[in-house]
């Protein structure tokens, strides 16, 4: 008889099995133990399961009533995906998991689907080639031996875990029984996202509460397309987690944390496209994922049309630039000097609606450099009338910027900040000095200061 505990806390278990064991919970949800030829009980931190006779068999009857491939979908029952939430999980893993064209097998020619985004607006249009077999619906005859017991040591690779290369000097990387069966479930407690210049990210969580997270994840797995679409690693982590905790019981039982690994194409291989580039660490913290459900708010993404008619999704670029800061505990403008450098399309309204969640230090800055900036404004303004000409905004306004920006030292950026605000004054300077001297005049904050 082959009897198998696996535990959140057992030692050497990583976040990708302790994932692993979630996603198994979740498929024995939604399985019948009347003619199944095992046994299998849940618990809040372990799983655990027995089978007599083959271990391929069982294994084989598990894999077979949680992957299944259903009109050119990779299916599994436990998600109860819909068209949009099974184009977005097969997709997902087919860019991830099962990259390689030896995990997988496609049709031929492409079929047409549509999605409706967003209300009112045309329906986004791709391309989809059927899926017609994968790995978890093959025979998986590499971790067993001949008599169709699990061998000790199994191999493991890319389709056990995204971006796993094999050391070509020490072998493949091996892993236990009990490892490699976690890890044949991960795909199912993860997030996909789909990122732009050909590249993915997949989302890994953190779980330690197997029976609330379940139930949290038979309510609440549907993506649909605009979900999918992300702008970058950073932002996939944040939407990922808030969609964990906004659904979550309210002792926030289901995540702390995640790994988000993504995924493109590396130099020194040309053959596949979504190798591992980075991996991570994102935190589960209040005050980030509000500010992220405020940005993605203010920078959605928008369906347009092209010069021949037809519609797309348009992905933010001020929202991975937002993302990335909050996910690494910067500032959310954090870098502005060099981004507004990089980009000359700003979404300029949804920037100044962020700057209601600056700190007071940061606050006192920006309404002194705004009230300075409109008594410029309104000098340059008296000038035009008096020359009988109109004013050139842009111009007046690269003038302002330019001698901000210009300072590449501490003290320059001070003397030249200092030097416009007592040459324009204003109500929300009054008083004020001191606090804004006292700020930039750290060596950690004139940077700050100067993106803001």
């Amino acid at each position: 008889m082959s009897e198998y505990t696996l535990s959140l806390f057992a030692p050497n278990t990583l976040l990708p099995h302790r994932a692993g064991i979630a996603g198994l919970a979740l498929a024995f949800s939604a399985l019948d133990a009347k003619d199944a030829p095992l046994s299998w009980a849940v618990t809040e931190d372990s799983v655990s399961l027995a089978w007599e006779g083959c271990d391929r068999d069982a294994v084989k009857w598990l894999l077979d009533n949680t992957y299944q491939i259903k009109d050119g979908y990779l299916d599994a029952p436990a998600l109860k995906l819909d068209q949009q939430s099974s184009y977005t999980f097969t997709r997902g893993i087919t860019v991830s998991f099962l990259q390689h064209s030896q995990q997988r097998k496609f049709a031929e020619t492409t079929a047409p689907l549509t999605f409706q985004v967003e209300e009112g607006q045309p329906e986004i249009k791709v391309d989809f080639r059927p899926l017609l077999s994968c790995y978890y619906t093959g025979d998986m005859k590499d971790a067993f031996n001949t008599k169709g017991v699990f061998k000790p040591q199994i191999a493991l690779k890319g389709h056990h875990l995204p971006g796993l290369v094999e050391c070509f000097a020490n072998g493949s990387y091996q892993e236990s029984p009990a490892g490699f069966l976690s890890l044949l479930f991960l795909p199912l407690a993860c997030g996909y996202y789909q990122l732009p210049n050909f590249r993915s990210a997949v989302v890994i969580p953190e779980v330690h509460n197997l029976k609330k997270w379940v139930r949290h994840k038979q309510e609440n797995f549907a993506r649909n397309y605009r979900d999918f679409r992300s702008s970058g690693a950073g932002a996939s982590a944040l939407h990922f987690l808030v969609q964990e905790k906004t659904a979550s019981d309210a002792d926030l039982a289901n995540v702390d944390y995640c790994e988000v690994y993504q995924l493109g194409g590396q130099t020194w291989d040309g053959n596949q496209k979504y190798l591992k580039q980075a991996v991570y660490r994102v935190k589960a913290i209040d005050r980030v994922l509000q500010l992220y459900q405020s940005a993605y708010s203010l920078f959605p993404a928008q369906v347009k049309t092209n010069d021949k008619g037809e519609p797309w999704l348009a992905i933010s670029k001020a929202l991975p630039w937002i993302c990335d800061n909050l996910v690494a505990s910067k500032p959310w403008y954090s870098g502005f000097f060099e981004f507004r450098k990089q980009n000359d399309f700003l979404e300029r309204k949804g920037l100044v609606t962020m700057t209601e969640y600056l700190n007071e230090n940061e606050r006192v800055l920006f309404d002194a450099v705004q009230g300075a900036f409109s008594a410029y404004l309104r000098g340059q303004h008296v000038q035009a009338n008096k020359q009988g000409r109109k004013i050139d905004y842009g111009q007046v306004t690269d003038k302002v910027v330019y001698r901000l920006q210009r300072p590449s030292t501490q003290q320059e950026f001070a003397t030249a900040l200092v030097d416009f605000l007592s040459q324009f004054r204003s109500k929300a300077m009054r008083a004020a000095g001191p606090q804004i001297y006292s700020w930039i005049h750290r060596e950690a904050n004139w940077r700050s200061a100067r993106d803001l």
